[in-house]
């Protein structure tokens, strides 16, 4: 599959990606990307994000492709039951412990029981060895749940613009060849 073979649904964590984060960046280069705009970026309700996304993949006219990010792919996850059929990959990256969620107030703890039944569509999980937001083996455990594939991201941070990630070329190359799994 190619880009333009699908609809790619960007989907941010919490406070949304600024324009200098890399889902911004491949927001705008890629002709078939847009973004899943939620109504509150900063106290972010479970059930209100996963309809936002379900909406988005019904509005979509070819195969969705999810491109979510720190709590965004946590959302994806839970939204995922809902997406059978209309999504065809995922693409997670820096998932979001539950600890780290359960210790945000701003989040709604419902994103902390995590999904544990494997994803519909075909996935890949990419984790950070010193992710601050996400222990190693949580990430590893999650990807495990989910029947994802997962890629050791060595010490990366948080992939995100803190630890160095604005244009992350190195995982749109990753993109592309999930895309070709697809």
């Amino acid at each position: 599959m190619r880009t333009s073979d699908a609809d790619i649904l960007i989907i941010p964590g919490l406070g949304g990606s600024g324009p200098d984060h890399w889902q911004s960046r491949w927001d705008a280069k890629l002709p078939t990307a847009r973004r899943v705009v939620q109504a509150d970026w900063d106290r972010p309700e479970r059930e209100a994000w996963l309809q936002r996304i379900i909406e988005a993949a019904e509005r979509a006219e070819r195969p969705v492709i999810l491109v979510a990010h720190s709590l965004g792919a946590l959302a994806a996850a839970h939204a995922a039951p809902f997406l059978a059929g209309k999504v065809k990959g995922a693409f997670l990256v820096a998932p979001a412990s539950r600890e780290v969620i359960a210790g945000i107030e701003a989040v709604d703890p419902a994103f902390a029981a995590l999904p544990l039944e494997p994803l519909p569509f075909p996935s890949l999980v990419i984790a950070s060895r010193n992710d601050p937001f996400a222990p190693y083996a949580e990430s590893e455990a999650l990807a495990r749940a989910l029947g994802a594939e997962l890629v050791d991201a060595g010490h990366s941070g948080h992939i995100n613009i803190e630890s160095g990630h604005g244009p992350w070329p190195e995982g749109l190359m990753r993109f592309a060849g999930f895309l070709k799994t697809l």
